[in-house]
């Protein structure tokens, strides 16, 4: 795909004797907004992990534009993640700093801007998802889950990244507040232009929000396409999480009472 922002090839990692990810290929277009969906467990946070550089693959390959993902905490991976945004599954929050001093931690740790810019730059970016300035001194602890949320949105866009990496964004949020977080990343992404992959198990957000759409089974990517096609799908895996059947490939474990 030559306007691929995320290209990965042959991804494989294991945790001891369980395979997680079991030869991904998968090519996310660029300036479209994407949705990684699968049963729990199945692997999506690892990939994201693996995306960011925080688990190192087994094998095969991570380009995003053009770039190999190396190693988390090597010169070549700081540089290229000054252009990613990531907002964590939990928000990733630090509860010992200031709302400004969380959104801007990677501007302060790896930009060197002055603290007076860093919180100029966390005041503009909380007003992208409709927080006021006051929000800026709160500390996470203060804030509600939709307003942690919002700040975490707000950290991923800080530096105005070209892509951003989205675990769960709205997990855990009531309806209302989930379409106000989907209407906060679309209009951050018309500011920014910039490129969006989400994992969720929010089946509305995900056939509701995301041009397009890729499932994870096995370790593998068993359907992709754009979610408009979905209605149409024939394929039984995409199916039964879109529906939300019991019944169909997918084996869920449950307990006996």
């Amino acid at each position: 795909m030559p306007d691929a922002m995320i290209s990965i090839t042959g991804l494989r990692k294991s945790f001891g004797a369980l395979t997680v990810l079991d030869g991904i290929d998968l090519d996310i277009a660029a300036n479209r907004k994407s949705v990684l969906i699968g049963a729990a467990g199945t692997g999506k946070s690892v990939l994201m992990k693996c995306l960011s550089g925080i688990h190192q693959p087994d094998s095969g390959t991570i380009r995003i534009a053009g770039q190999s993902v190396g190693t988390a905490g090597s010169r070549d991976h700081t540089r290229l993640m000054q252009s990613v945004g990531v907002l964590f599954q939990q928000g990733g929050l630090f509860d010992g700093l200031p709302v400004w001093r969380n959104i801007a931690f990677r501007l302060l740790q790896n930009r060197g801007i002055s603290a007076a810019d860093a919180r100029a730059t966390a005041i503009e970016k909380l007003a992208m998802v409709n927080l006021p300035e006051e929000t800026a001194d709160l500390f996470p602890a203060e804030l509600s889950g939709g307003m942690q949320k919002r700040v975490g949105i707000a950290r991923a866009m800080a530096g105005d990244p070209s892509l951003l990496l989205l675990d769960e964004p709205t997990a855990g949020l009531d309806p209302i507040t989930t379409t106000i977080i989907n209407s906060l990343i679309d209009e951050c992404i018309r500011e920014t232009g910039a490129t969006v992959l989400s994992i969720t198990s929010d089946m509305a957000s995900a056939c509701g929000a995301y041009d397009d759409l890729y499932m994870l089974h096995d370790g593998k990517i068993v359907w992709g396409g754009q979610t408009a096609d979905l209605a149409t799908a024939d394929n039984a895996y995409v199916r039964q999480m879109t529906e939300g059947r019991s019944d169909g490939p997918i084996q869920f474990i449950t307990e006996e009472a």
